[in-house]
């Protein structure tokens, strides 16, 4: 079997403990700073969709032209899961998604308890 070269891209999963319960709590400071994060790398939003729960925990979906940004808030826990997904379709993007990860793990300053990197 010939086995084709390109790789979609990678995805990195990973599940952070967060001291600072408050940072579980406030997903207009996540979306400020992934709009941030946006802008610095150079991606183009799609859209987002999110939900906050009775304790204030959220998920939100950030939809990218280049893929994905997704989080899920556990405060009660200290935790949270993150996925951040870039396809290589006009560049080899693996490096972005190491360091946007890489700088939401700083943001949050979290311990990672799960890191995964699946290269699609």
């Amino acid at each position: 079997m010939i086995q084709n070269p390109y790789s979609p891209g990678l995805h990195k999963l990973v599940t952070l403990e967060v001291q600072k319960t408050e940072k579980l709590l406030s997903s207009e400071k996540f979306i400020a700073f992934s709009e941030k994060l946006i802008l610095k790398f150079d991606l183009e939003k799609v859209g987002i969709s999110q939900h906050n729960f009775d304790n204030n925990s959220f998920t939100i979906a950030i939809c990218l032209k280049e893929s994905h940004i997704c989080i899920h808030t556990w405060p009660e826990f200290q935790q949270l899961t993150l996925d951040v997904y870039l396809c290589n379709y006009l560049q080899d993007n693996t490096a972005k998604v190491k360091a946007i990860t890489n700088d939401y793990i700083a943001y949050f300053e979290a311990k990672i308890l799960k890191d995964f990197e699946i290269n699609r």
